[in-house]
């Protein structure tokens, strides 16, 4: 049996840089500060002096210069540092390998169904050659085999009766609309929900991009009103002072979702809370106290319109009140989408199961 050793561990041992090293931490404050890199510089500053993370070998100006030198801070047009784009693609690439672990990159990005057809992985099922079928999913083995057979071995003679092609697991692309809930509920409390979510969020850009480059996401955010929003804006998406408009939510999404031509479509919404606003016109009717059924009554009917148009809605829902959960319940029946119960621990986790599934399966809460 092998003897193993343990020693303390050392970052540089391992062939981290400092510069790797502190570069983790300042994403991750960037996250928590939604992009303000003073703040984010202040509160490094802080864990510097109480832990130590430079020395002098490798002090704070040396990691401020190499930031500006490799391209992840920029002067602004008040003189100011700010992020550049690389940032919000390190920060995005962070979030990736924080939440779903590090991805061997895929094939063309398309989802497997239970079907086949002209997809990238074979099967072990043979059919008979048809025109239009690739020569290279001949399987010219069984077709030697299948002439041999018919013929004999003193005549022998192929034919393309005699031809055989290898099925394969047939892919499919799927349009997503992440919904993100922004309401001042997300900060309430002092617990802070919103940094999770954007997380989350940017981690699920990130591995659509990596590994279903041809599927399509759209993001939008929901508090008095919904809009949509740009992935390079994650970083620094901020609470509000609204309430949650979750029917403004679920029209947006439904109208990003009826310009995109994939054969699946679905809908993430990311909440903490109850919906509490509902918009008639120009005026806002609100309700922060329990749940309004007039509020409530809309978002099960389009729970039922999106069920109607086979667009599953997947909730995943950050509170542990029940009252609030039976809402959820009662969405997700009518929708017969899905609903997740977590803590922010777990969400990611559950979204990348999720989404790794096939998308036209339907799973009754």
């Amino acid at each position: 049996m092998a003897d193993y050793r343990f020693t303390h561990f050392e970052a540089e041992q391992e062939g981290e840089k400092p510069f790797d090293r502190l570069l983790k931490i300042f994403l991750e404050l960037l996250t928590y500060t939604s992009g303000d890199v003073a703040e984010a510089l202040d509160w490094f500053k802080e864990l510097d002096q109480e832990y130590k993370l430079t020395n002098e070998d490798y002090s704070m100006e040396d990691f401020l210069e190499e930031l500006k030198r490799k391209g992840y801070l920029q002067e602004g047009e008040s003189g100011e540092a700010v992020m550049t784009p690389k940032t919000e693609h390190a920060i995005r690439s962070q979030a990736l390998e924080t939440i779903f672990g590090k991805l061997k990159r895929g094939g063309a990005g398309e989802h497997r169904t239970h079907h086949v057809g002209q997809g990238q992985e074979a099967s072990a099922d043979f059919r008979p050659w048809q025109f239009g079928d690739k020569s290279e999913h001949i399987a010219f083995t069984e077709g030697l085999k299948n002439a041999q057979i018919r013929m004999g071995p003193d005549h022998f003679s192929l034919s393309e009766h005699d031809l055989e092609v290898v099925n394969s697991d047939h892919y499919t692309q799927t349009a997503t609309v992440l919904m993100i809930d922004i309401s001042h509920s997300m900060i309430l409390y002092g617990e802070d929900r919103i940094t999770p979510a954007k997380r989350v969020a940017m981690a699920l850009v990130e591995l659509v991009r990596r590994r279903y480059p041809k599927d399509s996401l759209d993001i939008l955010v929901f508090g008095n009103d919904a809009w949509p929003i740009q992935a390079e804006e994650l970083p620094y998406l901020q609470v509000g002072p609204f309430h949650t408009n979750t029917v403004a939510g679920l029209e947006l999404a439904l109208d990003l979702l009826r310009k995109r031509r994939h054969a699946n479509k679905q809908i993430f919404m990311i909440t903490d809370g109850k919906p509490t606003c509902l918009k008639e016109g120009d005026e806002y009717y609100k309700n922060s106290f329990g749940l309004d059924r007039k509020i409530t009554n809309r978002c099960l009917d389009l729970a039922m319109q999106c069920r109607k148009l086979r667009i599953p809605v997947t909730t995943f829902m950050i509170a542990s009140d029940p009252y609030l959960q039976e809402f959820v319940k009662e969405f997700t029946e009518v929708n017969q989408g899905r609903a997740f119960f977590s803590s922010l621990q777990g969400l990611g986790d559950m979204i990348f199961r999720d989404f790794e599934l096939n998308k036209s399966k339907r799973t009754r809460f």
